[in-house]
């Protein structure tokens, strides 16, 4: 870095001045405490305000009367100034009570102070292994050549078909105590580290959101040109690397598989007795990565709440100077009413008359008639007929039987599915028959967005195989009488 970054960085970062303040000590420990420890991420001020007031009371009578001599409102209102930048003083939807949560900064300055406390036990062959499974995600996931991908693949299947020979034969390598200290340091490290994130990322939308309504207050232009410019923000921040990385990473949440396979793998974690006495709150960890994602997501729904706002006034004032206008137009109706009107002209642009006399119009011509010679003269060429009398003809009475006979067991049946049941024996002319039917119990509906293939064999033997967009039957409902 820079001699300038670093000076600017001193002066306005809010994680640099919280360590320079002269409560730093009281800051990182009291907000630290409730909002990450705890994973608080909004309070109300009157619980906050109470819970400071006797964390001043308490250090008050441990350290001395008037050490921290300022009450526990005055406190908050300082560390929420804009100025400081240490909590977000902010009110929450359809509520009139004030709220509290913690900046970034404050997660910022907690975590270096945390890391300059002296550590029994360093880990690094977890986070070793953790730059090696990265950069072999990274080689094998750019990896375009099919036969390259197949090596690793084959070089992955070897080593597993090897560890699952060893274990047959009884050599179980199992890992010792430190080991497993290791991974499971790094896994709270790196689950705390998900939580500080996700304030972070929440911080960007929530300024993306400011800026919005900064935009649309002092915007003079029109709509069009504000949503242009707002929805092309909107998509490159989801198209930007941190938002596919948030949205598959919220996407992850959301899958009860995953949730339940981690709260399994977790649970027979913490029960190891090498850990020792491992922190409840890993347990419960996923839980609150969602409760923050969701948080996250609220904000991102304001930029479209601030969009419909924006509209809806448009939309209300172009309907007033409309209004406007109209009474305008009878206020000068009405005023002109009872003025005269002699002498008042108007002239008209007008084409000029086009004049066609009758008897410019041509007279009824008939049309000569052609002589046609029907006579054919086929020769002595033998022409082979038997093709004409080899044309498949099929019924469509019981193909739509079969149809409605499977509609009484299900609403809706796939065209697939009611061939597994009853198999094509005319091949094509009868899956065009399937295609064409019409009647008053049933829908064809056709998906042209999927496609399915059916397959039937001629007589011959061979094999036929037709790809065509998804069809379905679907029963009709009976109308109600009078509807």
């Amino acid at each position: 870095m820079e001699f300038d970054e670093v000076e600017w960085l001193r002066r306005n970062n809010a994680a640099w001045r919280l360590l320079r303040a002269d409560h730093a000590a009281l800051v990182l420990s009291f907000l630290g405490r409730v909002f990450v420890e705890e994973n608080v991420r909004s309070i109300s001020g009157v619980e906050l305000t109470a819970r400071l007031e006797d964390e001043l009371f308490a250090l008050n009578e441990r350290l001395g009367a008037g050490t921290f001599p300022r009450a526990a409102k005055s406190y908050l209102d300082d560390w929420s100034q804009s100025e400081v930048g240490w909590l977000r003083k902010y009110y929450p939807p359809d509520s009139d009570e004030v709220h509290f949560d913690a900046t970034p900064a404050v997660e910022r300055a907690l975590s270096w102070a945390q890391s300059l406390q002296a550590r029994s036990f360093v880990g690094t062959e977890s986070r070793l292994n953790i730059v090696l499974e990265l950069l072999r995600q990274m080689v094998y996931g750019a990896e375009t050549d099919p036969d390259a991908r197949l090596a690793e693949l084959q070089a992955r299947r070897d080593a597993i078909d090897a560890e699952i020979a060893k274990v047959r034969a009884g050599q179980v390598e199992v890992l010792d105590g430190a080991a497993q200290r290791d991974r499971y340091q790094q896994f709270v490290t790196t689950a705390r580290g998900l939580l500080a994130d996700f304030r972070e990322v929440e911080a960007n939308f929530r300024a993306l959101d400011r800026a919005l309504r900064e935009k649309i207050a002092t915007w003079s232009g029109s709509k069009g040109e504000l949503l242009d410019e707002v929805v092309g923000s909107r998509h490159a921040i989801a198209d930007s690397d941190q938002g596919r990385s948030f949205h598959a990473f919220y996407d992850f949440l959301l899958s009860p598989q995953r949730q339940q396979e981690f709260s399994d793998l977790i649970a027979r974690v913490q029960s190891l007795d090498v850990i020792g006495a491992a922190d409840p709150r890993m347990r419960r960890i996923h839980y609150d990565w969602l409760d923050a994602a969701e948080r996250t997501q609220a904000t991102v729904r304001l930029l479209s709440e601030q969009l419909r706002r924006f509209l809806d006034d448009q939309v209300w004032l172009e309907n007033r100077r409309v209004m406007d206008l109209l009474r305008g137009i009878e206020a000068h109706a009405l005023a002109l009413r009872d003025q005269p009107t002699h002498g008042l002209v108007f002239e008209l642009d007008a084409p000029a008359p086009q004049i066609v006399l009758p008897m410019e119009r041509p007279l009824y011509r008939p049309r000569a008639k052609q002589s046609l010679d029907s006579t054919v003269d086929t020769g002595e060429t033998d022409v082979d007929v038997s093709r004409l009398f080899e044309q498949v003809h099929v019924d469509p009475g019981p193909l739509t039987d079969a149809v409605r006979a499977a509609l009484r067991r299900s609403s809706q049946v796939s065209l697939p599915d009611l061939l597994a049941a009853r198999p094509l024996e005319q091949g094509l002319a009868e899956l065009v028959t399937y295609l064409s039917l019409r009647d008053q119990g049933f829908d064809v509906v056709f998906d042209e967005d999927r496609r399915d293939q059916v397959r039937w064999r001629d007589p011959d033997g061979r094999t036929r195989t037709a790809i065509l967009p998804a069809v379905s039957f679907v029963r009709r409902v009976p109308a109600l009488d009078g509807v």
